[in-house]
């Protein structure tokens, strides 16, 4: 299905279950390869890049099944042979894997990771940190080439908290010879997630939530049993969706303790919020309130990934809203389709955006571009009049199991094609 059909303009009423994470899910795959054993991770999303992932595993080796729970991975039998070529190239979190099969091998090599065009988002910074602890790199031909004779613990520091540099490091680190000390660690709920499945497989692992982490290298470890959290983007998204279209929602499972700067937006936009060990309930008003300025943060600010869908929502604000993306530089490529829809967005610097709210927007055919951008097209089109068609939604099915059937447990007229 590359095509979402949705009639809009209908408030958000109901109960949908959130998904478990894609960005726990992703690099607690990759750390398998660490246990030469099996483990079961449950709650595994059942999108696109994890299907990608997967391919990734049984090239290498990996017996890979899913079963109704969640997803059986052996890595007993790992093969270090060149990554497949397409796999990675359209998969951003596959440089994960790189981390992990150089603590597992002690070399590989792949093409150049792929993904959203969202911005440069150069890798530098893993690079350089795998260098601290004896990894050498070279590039021939578009590939990526890692070798390490002896991978040993080292005292690293990351100048920029970024959440795959601190993934492969602790990836590398829990093999090597010795402890390493990672300070600038990002502190993402999913980097706290990657260091608990490796805890219950033997890893030694200390400062986990903080940004300085003490990684205890060379212990054999074994497969183990994970539930991966539920996802926080996605329960944002459909938070976000609420308080745009109005209306009052149940977010089942949602991790609302890792959701506090969205839960503040949704507040101060005019959402009535509760919380409990069940989940997120929202009540939004007919019309989101303006707010002075949402600003996209490391955690725990507000996260670069709900940035698009908030500026989705900001479209109907009762007022001006200024948006500022500190992540990444290519962050607003949705505007141009949210102006079709009649969206009023001024852009005044690569990294600025003003929205000025109007009472509401026209259905019109949209194009995803890159994953959290499409999911703020499906939210734009419940929101609008008429029909909304969004393509491009290969995107989108990178991170959403299914956007079309949670909406439509919400009450919204929403089909894919």
């Amino acid at each position: 299905m590359d095509s979402i059909h949705i009639q809009g303009g209908i408030p958000l009423q109901g109960k949908v279950r959130v998904q478990g994470s894609k960005n726990a899910a992703l690099p607690i795959l990759a750390a398998t390869l660490l246990t030469g054993g099996s483990s079961f991770i449950k709650n595994c999303p059942r999108i696109t890049d994890v299907f990608a992932m997967i391919r990734l595993l049984k090239d290498i080796g990996c017996r890979v099944s899913w079963q109704e729970s969640g997803l059986h991975v052996d890595a007993s039998c790992v093969d270090c042979r060149e990554i497949g070529t397409e796999a990675v190239t359209g998969m951003r979190s596959s440089l994960c894997l790189l981390g992990a099969l150089v603590g597992r091998c002690g070399s590989v090599v792949m093409e150049h990771p792929g993904g959203c065009v969202i911005g440069e988002r150069p890798i530098d910074l893993h690079l350089e940190a795998l260098r601290q602890m004896g990894v050498q790199f070279r590039e021939e031909e578009g590939r990526l080439m890692a070798a390490a004779d002896r991978l040993c613990g080292a005292k690293i520091r990351l100048p920029f908290p970024s959440v795959g540099a601190t993934e492969n490091v602790i990836l590398a680190a829990v093999l090597a010879e010795g402890d390493t000390i990672l300070e600038g660690a990002a502190l993402e709920p999913e980097i706290g997630a990657l260091c608990r499945y490796l805890k219950g497989c033997g890893a030694g692992i200390e400062g986990i939530g903080t940004g300085r982490l003490l990684i205890q290298g060379g212990r054999k470890l074994s497969g183990a049993d994970f539930t991966v959290p539920a996802d926080r983007i996605v329960a944002g998204t459909y938070l976000l969706g609420c308080v745009g279209t109005g209306g009052s929602v149940f977010l089942e499972d949602a991790p609302w303790e890792e959701m506090k700067s969205v839960l503040e937006l949704a507040e101060h936009m005019g959402g009535k919020i509760c919380t409990s060990g069940e989940g997120v309930y929202v009540q939004a008003p007919r019309r989101p309130r303006a707010v002075e300025c949402i600003r996209t943060e490391t955690y725990p600010g507000f996260p670069t990934d709900l940035q698009s869908v908030a500026l989705a929502a900001a479209v109907r604000a009762d007022g001006d809203v200024m948006i500022r993306e500190t992540i990444f530089e290519n962050r607003f490529r949705v505007v141009e389709e949210l102006r079709r829809m009649g969206a009023q967005i001024q852009v005044q610097s690569p990294d600025t955006v003003l929205v000025r709210g109007v009472d509401g927007i026209c259905g019109v055919p949209v194009e995803a571009r890159e994953l959290r951008g499409g999911a703020a097209l499906v939210v734009a089109g419940l929101m609008a009049r008429g029909e909304t068609t969004v393509t491009g939604c290969r995107y989108i099915y990178r991170g959403y199991e299914n956007i079309c059937r949670d909406f439509r447990e919400l009450g919204a007229r929403v089909t894919g094609a």
